[in-house]
């Protein structure tokens, strides 16, 4: 496919992806693409997971887990948590949700770890982040959650989930999920001045290593470059990009030449079509598939790597 062909393979998918591509890549005008961003409560992907949340506000039964999980199987992506992350990333309105779904979720949903209450979240940094971030789009409280990340960030700049069980350095799971929480409260609230200092010094993190490379040994990050939509909880490289390009334009800042070389890895990782594939899925129980499996051309894997490579290469700024 050329590139207007590509284009327009993107521009033929669900609302949920379509809405971004004629924002992000498209430059239509905005009353297009919020016409079609609206649809997405209404149809193809929003509309269906729309239609699992519960009558108590939850998907699943459960916060983290669905209720009927026995640890068995792998992590489902079924319960709230995960279900609030795909309709919050999508662009689904808060008041398309169940009405009052943060009363509900405050007044029936705990955490799986020691039955704490949602909206003040847990001790895992990646919970936390959906949290804060789904609290933020929801109109929660989640205040507890914005002074955990700025007591909890770790002496070399980031987080990791496993602090709890005495791990004392940051990780690039935990770091960039965190990041991305922040920044979408600070998006939507204003956030804090400590927790906007905290997101940027844990920013600094990823870019002392390139968004490739333990800074320890120089070992290469084993998921840096493994592409694979929905993105979970799982780091890449792309998926750090696409948070550096998000943070940049709200923070008014050029893009860091740091980020030079993973990008270049991204370009690198085109197909000859002129799309990116997946090249894994996370196993574990979902509501729908919302891409392809792997081995296939993704459209989702396709738009990120577009809308970062359209940014990078459209910023003026100084080569390092």
């Amino acid at each position: 496919m050329n590139d207007d062909e590509v284009l327009a393979w993107l521009r033929d998918s669900d609302p949920a992806l379509r809405w971004k591509v004629e924002r992000d890549l498209l430059d239509a005008p905005e009353e297009q693409w919020q016409t079609t961003r609206a649809r997405v409560s209404h149809e193809g992907f929003g509309a269906q997971l729309l239609a699992a949340q519960g009558e108590d506000g939850l998907w699943g039964g459960g916060a983290h887990f669905p209720a009927d999980f026995d640890g068995t199987d792998p992590q489902p992506w079924t319960a709230t948590s995960w279900s609030l992350m795909s309709l919050r990333e999508w662009g689904v309105d808060a008041d398309a949700l169940r009405p009052d779904t943060a009363g509900l979720l405050d007044r029936n949903a705990r955490w799986e770890y020691e039955d704490l209450p949602f909206w003040g979240g847990e001790v895992d940094a990646c919970i936390n982040a959906f949290t804060l971030a789904s609290g933020a789009w929801l109109g929660a409280d989640v205040s507890g959650i914005r002074d955990w990340f700025v007591t909890h960030r770790l002496p070399d700049g980031g987080w990791n989930c496993e602090w709890v069980e005495g791990s004392t350095a940051s990780s690039f799971h935990s770091t960039i999920n965190s990041v991305i929480g922040i920044l979408d409260d600070e998006w939507r609230t204003g956030g804090t001045p400590e927790l906007h200092a905290a997101r940027k010094g844990a920013e600094e993190y990823l870019l002392e290593r390139r968004l490739l490379y333990r800074l320890s040994t120089g070992e290469h990050h084993p998921w840096a470059h493994h592409l694979g939509y929905p993105f979970r909880f799982r780091y890449s490289a792309l998926r750090a990009l696409d948070h550096f390009r998000a943070a940049a334009l709200h923070d008014g800042d050029e893009p860091d030449p740091r980020l030079a070389e993973a990008v270049e890895g991204v370009r690198a990782s085109r197909d000859a079509d002129g799309t990116w594939h997946q090249e894994y899925r996370l196993d574990g129980r979902e509501w729908f598939a919302v891409d392809v499996p792997a081995g296939e051309p993704s459209r989702w894997l396709t738009f990120f790597a577009l809308r970062v490579l359209r940014w990078w290469d459209s910023a003026p700024r100084a080569r390092a």
